[in-house]
């Protein structure tokens, strides 16, 4: 059982990252890096890699064909030179036998995994860190704001900052996504209250932001990497023609989201 003050042992702060999520296979990984091996900038590659209750359990979902085989997540996480992070998405069964769902998704992300991200609304902290604790290894979690959690919290600042106040010493990083993968384009006026509130009164927590990011929206960051730059971002919907999540990541769209938000990072 989880009592504050009780912390995963983390061996640094976690380095801010550039995101990909809904890689498929290890070349594409490889592909990617090598432009991360070219930059002398300070954010690492972030590997994201989709699971949902319905795929962990075999379920009927349209997702089916989107994800990759659960069997197949440890080998696209291979490399030590990324930040392998496994998206576990649970927006309606998350308070059936939570730990033991965590604990089964976290298997799956073999020796190579770094860190577990939580698309949930609000899941319970005790059964974040049994399931973590209980797979023995040295993982990051993130957890997803997403609409309905700001939405929970009144989208007030000081609600928020006060509301994760419970995950202290059980997250390491929260990742403000108001699109959830639909590629809907990120509001900055609305977000840079939540950072500058997080990042003053919430020094424990790494920053990311997503929404709607691409090789033709990075603007919509604007001058947040400026304000913020230790931030993350990720980027997933708009790494496709059809702005569909159900779609296959072009990779040519992908490297230029990467070069770009490099290049803004540097």
């Amino acid at each position: 059982m989880y009592t504050k003050g009780w912390t995963f042992t983390m061996y640094h702060r976690p380095l801010p990252y550039v995101g990909i999520t809904d890689f498929t296979h290890p070349e594409q990984v490889e592909q990617m890096l090598a432009i991360f091996k070219k930059s002398l900038a300070k954010h690492q590659l972030m590997v994201g890699v989709m699971m949902s209750y319905k795929t962990l359990h075999g379920l009927p979902t349209k997702w089916t064909k989107a994800f990759p085989p659960k069997e197949s997540i440890a080998d696209i996480f291979y490399s030590d030179d990324t930040y392998n992070c496994l998206h576990y998405a649970d927006y309606k069964d998350y308070s059936i036998r939570l730990w033991e769902n965590l604990s089964h998704v976290i298997s799956y992300g073999g020796i190579g995994i770094h860190a577990l991200q939580l698309d949930m609304i609000w899941p319970n902290p005790n059964a974040i860190w049994h399931s973590v604790h209980s797979s023995r290894k040295q993982l990051e979690v993130i957890l997803q704001l997403n609409t309905n959690a700001l939405a929970e919290v009144g989208d007030n600042p000081e609600a928020l900052v006060n509301r994760l106040a419970e995950y202290e010493g059980i997250v390491h990083r929260v990742l403000l996504d108001k699109s959830m993968g639909r590629g809907l384009g990120m509001d900055v006026n609305f977000l840079r209250p939540f950072l500058y509130a997080l990042s003053t009164k919430t020094p424990w927590l790494s920053l990311g932001v997503a929404g709607g990011l691409g090789p033709k929206t990075m603007h919509l960051l604007g001058t947040l990497p400026k304000d913020f730059p230790n931030l993350s971002i990720d980027a997933q919907g708009q790494l496709r023609p059809s702005g569909s999540a159900l779609d296959p990541i072009d990779w040519d769209m992908a490297r230029d989201y990467v070069v770009q938000a490099l290049t803004i990072f540097r």
